[in-house]
């Protein structure tokens, strides 16, 4: 495969946003909510988990396809990757996390700070590349 981090990393966002369309969907079932949020914390949870992921995944994605074809390290793009889906995987878990008002439950604050951290890396490892590489 031409693309295997590209390759491992959409499947498992894949894997992910199928996981929490359904849950998605279990709870529009369980409120009887065919739109909205039926005020219900646990539908909110599931389709902000589902939205957010669906939202920052794809553009994720892209860019360690373009590293991955500018043949960017192997090592550091991999463990780029992983901490990218780390952190998605705590921003979901922490949403369905119970939480103080006016205070983020620890793991959806650490799946916020590590999606910008990777989204930042990738970003300028790419912008780096073109200037680089091009320039």
């Amino acid at each position: 495969m031409t693309l295997p981090i590209t390759a491992l990393t959409a499947a498992i966002c894949a894997i992910m946003l199928l996981a929490t369309a359904i849950a998605t969907v279990r709870a529009r079932f369980r409120t009887q909510a065919a739109f909205g949020d039926a005020e219900d914390q646990g539908l909110i949870s599931a389709s902000r988990s589902h939205g957010n992921l669906a939202e920052h995944a794809p553009l994720f994605v892209i860019l360690i396809g373009l590293l991955e074809l500018a043949s960017a390290s192997h090592w550091p793009l991999t463990a780029l990757a992983v901490l990218f889906l780390g952190a998605r995987a705590a921003h979901i878990i922490g949403l369905h996390q119970t939480h103080s008002a006016g205070k983020p439950p620890m793991l959806r604050a650490v799946g916020v700070i590590g999606t910008w951290i990777t989204y930042a890396a990738a970003i300028g490892w790419t912008l780096f590349l073109v200037v680089t590489v091009n320039g």
